[in-house]
């Protein structure tokens, strides 16, 4: 009971079953950062793993963290687990490379918290820059990174992965973009239209994309943002039919933000090796100056420090477009620089140019929790 004791020099079984030493917590491998903190802090270890977070759709509090004392582990509270598994987020990219370049943290994150993460890729990358060593024991480029796709897709955890199979597009301007099967060249009717489907398949709270840039220009990021914002609307209508499926409308709509600081450091790098910054990249055709034109406000950032190795190893199953070794620069600098993401809030429309969330899920309604035997 709250507020008793056991008699002087005896211990109760509840306080032996609840209470855990600073001494048993040392043998345990990564616990959750804000046991750490609290270590350090001389908190004792059964407080700190039930140091509540707050739940903003339940009104109340739920403890994420479970120590076990027998297998000296902290374990995801069941009823935490349970709750956090009826969050459901969609994420639309055009390449393979996409999903752990541009979202890994992001990902790594949900997926460990209990979110169904699901992925759309709409095109094969066919077009990527490969070095031949690479292509070793694959008959084409699309299947090489087809291949590392389904690396990345293991080490982040999706609930399902969607493959359009649309060919790559190449960048603006390059005769791949006109060819008929690429993304870029097919009907924005179609490609809305798949999304749709996928959207009304996985019933998602929150769906996220590229911002109306896409990224840095490439015609196919810019394809299936575009798709990805008509199917927000669409997928509610009652009156846009797709075979067998019930409308359903996503509650939030997110574009990749990338931030300002980190886009000026790159091209101020760029300078100061007198490279042309409106020149980079493998084939010299990323304009940095435009990405940074083209950033939208940042309204939400997701605190992913704690998932930087993880992020790391699934970009590095992309490793044909890679330049070099992930991770080059000292964790201490990532984590300060490189461990939030930035997100545009699109629906529902900020009422502020600012930040005002740290959760794509704040305010989102959740289904009813599934009965669990």
């Amino acid at each position: 009971m709250l507020g008793s004791s056991a008699p002087a020099g005896k211990t109760s079984a509840a306080a032996t079953k609840n209470s855990v030493s600073s001494k048993s917590v040392g043998r345990c491998m990564n616990p959750p950062i804000n046991v750490r903190m609290n270590l350090r802090s001389g908190g004792s270890a059964r407080r700190a793993s039930i140091q509540p977070r707050p739940v903003d759709c339940t009104g109340g509090y739920l403890a994420q963290w479970r120590y076990n004392e027998t297998s000296c582990s902290f374990r995801v509270n069941q009823s935490w687990r349970n709750w956090m598994s009826n969050r459901r987020l969609l994420i639309a990219v055009a390449h393979p490379d996409d999903e752990a370049f541009g979202y890994g943290g992001l990902i790594s994150k949900y997926v460990a918290q209990g979110v169904e993460v699901y992925l759309i890729v709409s095109t094969n990358g066919d077009v990527g820059t490969v070095s031949p060593e690479f292509l070793n024991g694959y008959n084409s480029i699309a299947e090489l990174r087809l291949a590392e796709l389904d690396c990345a897709t293991e080490m982040l955890g999706f609930s399902k992965v969607f493959k359009f199979g649309y060919k790559d597009s190449g960048m603006m301007g390059s005769e791949t973009s006109n060819d008929p099967a690429c993304s870029w060249q097919a009907p924005r009717e179609e490609l809305a239209r798949r999304v749709v489907e996928v959207i009304r398949e996985v019933r998602p709270q929150v769906v996220l994309t590229f911002n109306q840039y896409g990224g840095y220009g490439h015609p196919d990021h810019i394809a299936i943002q575009r798709a990805t914002a008509d199917a927000f609307k669409l997928a509610g209508d009652t009156g846009y039919v797709t075979d067998g499926q019930m409308p359903y409308q996503p509650q939030k709509l997110y574009y990749s933000s990338p931030a300002p600081f980190w886009v000026r450091w790159r091209i101020w790098r760029a300078l100061l090796g007198r490279n042309n910054p409106r020149k980079m990249g493998r084939n010299n055709d990323i304009d940095i100056v435009a990405i940074l034109e083209n950033i939208e406000p940042t309204h939400a950032l997701v605190d992913v420090r704690d998932y930087l190795a993880v992020w790391d190893k699934a970009a590095m199953c992309h490793a044909s477009q890679l330049a070099g070794p992930r991770g080059q620069q000292p964790m201490w600098f990532r984590r300060l620089f490189q461990g939030r993401q930035g997100f545009t809030r699109v629906h529902p429309a900020p009422v502020a140019n600012r930040v005002d969330e740290y959760d794509l899920f704040a305010g989102v309604q959740l289904d009813a929790p599934q009965a669990t035997t």
